[in-house]
Formats: C-alpha cells, sequence, structure tokens
C-alpha cells in the first residue's frame, strides 16, 4: 500500500497543475448541479413496512392526501375567571379562524366552538383550532410560515392570548451561521500554530473545504432525485470539513518531517503520500465502512444518511491523496516556518537535514514520559474518569417526538394544551379499521379502547368517503416522550390483535411512528457496536499486526462512545449545563443520536488511534525497546494527534451553540466524544496500557501470521531508493528528464 500510494504522490506531484485543475472542475460541476437539480428535503422519520408507517399511507389512500399534509394546532387562552366561549372572546376566535382558513397554502382551518364537535377544554378557558395546509411540511415556505405565526401574533387580543405549534410551525434544517464560521476560523488558527506557516494552514484549510464542498454540493443535488432528511446535508458537512482538514494535517505534517530530513520537496511529497497516506487511507476505509455499516438498522432514512456521509469521507480522502501533493509542489519550501528554511543548507540540489537535538524535552516528550512510567497511576485515573462520564448513559432515553425551544410560541401552546386538555392530547394515536364493517368495528373499539388505562379520550369513528374504513382517534393521559405512552402503544395493539377474525384494524399516527422507529433502533445498536467493534479489531490486528493493540484501541473506543453519550444525556436529557450550550430544551435524545455519534466516533477513534499507535510501532521495529519506543512515537505523534483533536473539537463544538436542535446534541456528543478518544483514551490510556504490555503488546500468535502485512508505516519506502526522478531542485520543481 506504502509503494502504490507513494506513486499516487508522485503523479500529483509532477501533475499538480492537472490534478488541482481536474479538482476545480469538479467542484464546479458539483456546484451547478445544486443550483439546477436540487429538491426539497424532508424532516419526516418513517420505516416503510411497520404497521404504523403502513397504516399513514392506508389512510391517505383512503381519506385524501389531506391526511398526511402538514398541520398546526392554533391555541387559544383566557384568563382565570373568564370563559372562551364568552361573546367577546367567541367573536374574536371565530376571527381568527377565518383569517387562519385564508392563509397561503392552507386547506382549512376547524372552529373549535362548533356544537358539533367542539374543541373546548373541560373548564372553558381554552379552544384550539386545527389549520390543515395542502402540502407537506418541507414544501412550506419561510413566507407561508412567517404568515402563519403573524396571524396568531394578531389574534392575541385583549384577554384573550393564542400560540400555534405542530409540524407546519417547524423549519427545515440548513446549513451555515456566525458559530459554525467561528468553528473554522478556530481550525485556521490551530494549524497556523501548529505549521507556524500561514501559507501551509491556509492550504490545508482551503484543500478541506475543496472536498467538504464537492460533497455537500453533490449531495444537495441528489436531493432532486431521493427524499433526504434535513439533516443529511449537516451531517455530511460537518463530519467532512473535521476529516478532511485533518487527514490534510496529517499529510502535510510529514512532508514537513521529511523535509527537515534534508530531502528535496520533489522527494519529500511523494514519501508524505506514502506513510501519511497510509494511515489516512486506513482509517478513512474505516469511517466509510462505519458509516456505511449505518445500514445494519435497516432504515432507509439512515442508510441513506450514512451513504452520503460516507460519500463524502470519500471524496475527503481523495483530496488527501491527490489534492494535497499537489498543492504541496506550488506551496514547497513555503510550508516550513521561515526559521526552518533559513537553517536549511543545500548540497548539490539536495537539503541537508536540519541538526536537531535528541528531542528528549519538551511538553510532548515529558507527557509521554510521565504516562509511561506511571503506567498503572495513568491507566486507572484515565478509566475511573471516562466510567464516572459515562454513568448517565444508563438512564438515557430517546424519542422521535419534537422537543420546541424554551419560550417559543410552540412550547407555550404546548403547555396550554397540557393543562387544560392533558399532556397526550399534543400527540393523538390514531386507529384505522378497514372493511365493509369498518364503522361497527370502530364503535366497538372506540369502547374498548376508552377503557384503558392512561387513555384520557377515544373518539367515535369517522367514516371515509366509501364506507370502506374508519378513523379512531385515542388522546393519551401522557405526553408523546414519555414511556407510558409507548407502553400504551403496545397495549393498544394488543387488544386489536386479539381477535385475529375481526376487521383489519392498525395503530398508528406521529406518535406510533416515533415508537416503532425508537424501538427499531434500540434493537438496531447493540448489533450495529457489535459489528464496528468487530471491525476495530480485524482492522487493527491487520495494521499492527498484533492481538493486545486492537484489544486496547477496543476497550478505550467503548469508553469514549460512553462518556459521549453520557455527557449528551447529562446536559440535554438531565439539563446540567444547558445554559452552557444553549440548550433550548430538554428531554429525551433524538433516537437517531446513538447510532449516529458511535458510527461517527469509531471512525475517527480509529484515525487517531492508527496514527499515534502506528508511530510506536515504526519505533519498535526499528530496534527501540517497548516502552522508549511507545515514548517515541507519542513524542512524534501526540503534536498532530492533539491538533487534529482541537480542529475536530472546533467544527462539531460550532454546531452546538446556534446549531439545529436535531443536530445540537448529535455536535455535541462528537465533540466531547473527540476530546475524550484524543486527549484521555489515545494520549493517556492506549500509552499507559502499551507500555504496561511490554514486548507482548506487539505479539503475534503463529497461526495468524499469515495475515497481509499492510505497511501503513510505509517500511517497504526506507527498503527502496528514491527513483531518479524524484530528485529535484529545492524549489520544488522535477529534475528536467534526460
Amino acid at each position: 500500500m506504502a509503494t502504490f500510494l507513494h506513486r499516487l504522490g508522485r503523479g500529483a506531484f509532477r501533475f499538480r497543475g492537472l490534478v488541482v485543475g481536474l479538482w476545480v472542475l469538479l467542484l464546479a460541476l458539483a456546484g451547478v448541479g445544486a443550483a439546477t437539480l436540487s429538491g426539497q428535503t424532508v424532516n419526516s422519520f418513517e420505516i416503510p413496512g411497520q404497521e404504523s408507517t403502513t397504516a399513514l399511507r392506508l389512510i391517505g389512500e383512503e381519506f385524501g392526501d389531506t391526511a398526511s399534509s402538514a398541520s398546526a394546532q392554533v391555541v387559544f387562552e383566557v384568563p382565570q375567571g373568564q370563559q372562551v366561549t364568552s361573546p367577546e372572546n367567541a367573536a374574536a376566535v371565530l376571527a381568527a379562524v377565518q383569517a387562519l382558513g385564508g392563509l397561503p397554502a392552507v386547506a382549512g382551518a376547524s372552529n373549535p366552538l362548533d356544537a358539533a364537535n367542539p374543541t373546548v377544554s373541560p373548564d372553558l378557558r381554552a379552544a384550539y383550532s386545527t389549520v390543515t395546509y395542502t402540502v407537506q411540511s418541507p414544501d412550506i415556505t419561510d413566507a407561508q410560515r412567517q404568515a402563519l405565526f403573524d396571524a396568531v401574533a394578531a389574534a392575541s387580543t385583549g384577554g384573550l392570548t393564542a400560540e400555534v405549534t405542530g409540524d407546519a410551525t417547524q423549519g427545515v434544517s440548513s446549513v451555515g451561521g456566525p458559530a459554525e464560521a467561528i468553528g473554522v476560523v478556530v481550525a485556521l488558527v490551530v494549524l497556523a500554530i501548529t505549521y507556524g506557516s500561514l501559507v501551509a494552514a491556509g492550504m490545508n484549510l482551503l484543500t478541506a473545504v475543496v472536498g467538504v464542498g464537492i460533497g455537500a454540493l453533490g449531495i444537495t443535488t441528489l436531493t432532486g432525485f431521493v427524499d433526504l432528511q434535513s439533516t443529511t446535508p449537516i451531517l455530511a458537512i460537518m463530519l467532512g470539513l473535521a476529516v478532511g482538514i485533518d487527514y490534510a494535517l496529517f499529510i502535510v505534517t510529514r512532508f514537513r518531517h521529511e523535509l527537515l530530513e534534508g530531502r528535496p520537496v520533489a522527494e519529500a511529497v511523494p514519501r508524505a503520500v506514502g506513510t501519511a497516506g497510509s494511515a489516512v487511507l486506513t482509517a478513512g476505509t474505516t469511517v466509510v465502512i462505519a458509516l456505511a455499516g449505518l445500514a445494519v438498522a435497516g432504515i432507509p432514512f439512515l442508510t441513506e444518511m450514512g451513504v452520503a456521509a460516507a460519500a463524502t469521507i470519500v471524496v475527503a480522502v481523495l483530496v488527501a491523496l491527490t489534492l494535497v501533493p499537489a498543492a504541496l509542489g506550488f506551496v514547497g519550501l513555503r510550508a516550513l516556518p521561515r526559521s526552518a528554511r533559513r537553517a536549511l543548507t543545500h548540497e548539490g540540489g539536495r537539503h541537508a537535514a536540519v541538526p536537531t537535538d535528541s528531542r528528549d524535552s519538551g511538553f510532548f516528550a515529558g507527557w509521554g514520559r510521565a504516562v509511561s512510567t506511571h503506567r498503572w497511576v495513568s491507566l486507572v485515573l484515565a478509566v475511573v474518569a471516562l466510567g464516572a462520564v459515562a454513568v448517565p448513559v444508563f438512564s438515557m432515553r430517546t424519542t422521535l417526538a419534537t422537543a420546541w425551544p424554551e419560550g417559543s410560541t410552540q412550547e407555550r401552546a404546548q403547555e396550554v394544551l397540557s393543562e387544560h386538555f392533558g399532556a397526550g392530547v399534543s400527540g393523538p394515536l390514531l386507529v384505522l379499521v378497514q372493511g365493509p364493517d369498518a364503522a361497527a368495528r370502530g364503535a366497538q373499539l372506540t369502547q374498548e379502547l376508552g377503557a384503558l388505562d392512561g387513555v384520557a379520550l377515544a373518539t367515535p369513528p369517522t367514516p371515509s368517503a366509501d364506507g370502506d374504513a374508519a378513523l379512531v382517534t385515542v388522546v393519551p393521559t401522557t405526553g408523546p416522550g414519555e414511556e407510558a405512552t409507548t407502553d400504551l402503544v403496545h397495549r393498544m395493539r394488543d387488544l386489536v390483535a386479539a381477535d385475529a377474525s375481526a376487521t383489519p384494524a392498525y395503530v398508528t399516527g406521529q406518535t406510533a411512528v416515533s415508537v416503532d422507529v425508537s424501538a427499531t433502533l434500540a434493537e438496531a445498536l447493540p448489533v450495529y457496536l457489535a459489528l464496528v467493534v468487530g471491525l476495530a479489531f480485524v482492522l487493527l490486528v491487520l495494521v499492527f499486526r498484533s492481538v493486545l493493540v486492537p484489544v486496547v484501541g477496543v476497550l478505550g473506543f467503548l469508553l469514549t462512545i460512553g462518556s459521549a453519550l453520557g455527557a449528551t444525556t447529562a446536559v440535554f436529557q438531565w439539563g446540567w449545563l444547558k445554559d452552557v450550550v444553549r440548550a433550548e430544551s430538554t428531554g429525551p435524545l433524538l433516537s437517531l443520536a446513538p447510532i449516529i455519534v458511535v458510527g461517527i466516533l469509531f471512525g475517527l477513534a480509529m484515525d487517531y488511534q492508527v496514527f499515534l499507535v502506528s508511530r510506536m510501532h515504526e519505533a519498535h521495529a526499528h530496534g527501540a525497546d517497548p516502552v522508549q519506543a511507545v515514548r517515541t512515537g507519542f513524542r512524534q505523534a501526540a503534536p498532530v494527534v492533539v491538533a487534529a483533536a482541537a480542529i475536530m473539537f472546533a467544527v462539531f463544538a460550532g454546531f452546538v451553540p446556534e446549531g439545529d436542535a436535531t443536530i445540537k446534541p448529535i455536535a455535541f456528543a462528537l465533540a466531547i466524544g473527540i476530546l475524550a478518544d484524543a486527549v484521555v483514551v489515545r494520549m493517556v490510556a492506549v500509552p499507559a496500557a502499551l507500555a504496561l504490555l511490554g514486548r507482548a503488546a506487539w505479539w503475534l500468535p503463529r497461526w495468524l501470521r499469515w495475515l497481509p502485512v499492510l505497511d501503513v508505516e510505509g517500511a517497504a519506502l526506507e527498503r527502496r531508493p528514491a527513483p531518479a526522478g524524484d530528485r529535484g531542485p529545492a524549489t520544488g520543481r522535477p529534475a528536467p528528464s534526460a
């Protein structure tokens, strides 16, 4: 692998103008595609084939498209001592309903004071109108949504107050904002400090932006042909930007190392790609497999998100292996700080190595000595610290129910509904009955379901136009995200299925969809975790030809996952320090969050494991004793790992303060996970454990020695002379051919 990548880097360097031109052309084409072929994203989470999803489709067929259209609930409330049905308040409510019915894209607004079907609270202090749209939620424009908010605000007159909630009020997730920009600026500052060169830092960031731009624009183009979740482009950009910067960092850092070893630019570029590029390709492949492996859950929208993010990672890897070496050909010695460039001398067209000390002093050298010397203390402290942070994960709850921002009109509307109508009114369950005797069966179910514990109300059946279907609405006594509601869904299904000969009936509604998706994801998470852990073990055995190194790496990954999800549970579910991260609401985490975080952190953790331990393995292969090999590899790789982690932390953290409510907890979990993995696991626990294991760390059973040698460290390049074509003048231009 190292030899192949060396040739690839040499080709990218020689034809650097063509390589840069091709990538710029790809970026332009992706931009044209996104501008002309893109479509709308969606916010619905459904799993084809499940009872709730199938029933929703059947409701659309039996009762018309409006059954699946967007809707909003406008809630009216009067102060204590008044009634919403009084002449003055009733006139204001009817005027508001008339205005709501005339809004753009609105099919109609129900009259809560209609004597035939009133929606007035028992205490007569509140009522709500259901506003039905002609389109689904993603198709509602910002102007149409704002018109709804304006109409609700205008309805608040005198003592009457109006609030609105529902899926029609939820905007589509978008990318961009000052916080994200700050994350990129922080990344640039870290790169500038690491390199001591603004040119190298700018080149690193620019190549990463090209890669993530192509990936994001490609996904945007795909929305014109496939229904993608609105969070898919955001996740791809967040992950692609962080990974793209880090992969370029690995190669540029090795390039600078080769320059300081005395090699000219024309030789340093391909050697950097052949050595660090091997680690990049290995780590990138791991991330891609982990993201594509999300398909194991059997959920189409999750598979789409994983594949889209994996495609962005593929682009980031290709950029690192081709565009970065091409750009280095133009940057040349300017990738080094001025002091290093002045120290370089030239001998026969080649650089002489810059004289250096043993580098046994310095912060990272001292850190490596401390960890490898006090190995038991370091290992125990790392495990205990991360274990303590992981404790809240055992109480983690997940849901698909929307948690509205605190203080928003949606939250106030939910509070009024819960106070006057019960917590379950905002997440009603639907029971669809099909067949010639649907009305009779529906009436029977109304009585049976109404008698269940946890049911506040079961309405009489609403027949379809042809009488072949009926719809029963069941209002729980508990909210959509509560465990009692989940139990109620299961008990309702048991009751409906008890009579196998009866007319077919299905339990559905958005709350039931959330229950089904959450259950499917909860079942898939252990399988997926076992898959990625097994993959990590096999990969690390191949890379390091060792059994115990993979064991240490996998156990460290489990600590990373536990601490990331534990911290996220404490902040976004328990509410600890929620003001620090500007969490707009607290409650159960999004059902998608755990499995997405596992997939992404797995790949990133393997990045650091491969890059850090490969330098230790390289030192050991060159004859260093086990403990000295740990210290040498740590001293060489730790500064880069810290810089890479700081960049990823900044990028992920940038999506937290002002991020979308769906993305915010995921970004927070990734930021905490990166911090825990890079600083605690890879730079404390792993070197301490390897120092404890000694020579046993690099032991491979005889019966496994047939495994292929991946040569991530580039040992093959040490045994072969550099091709003549690589030897060029210090400017980085290849020597003219004879």
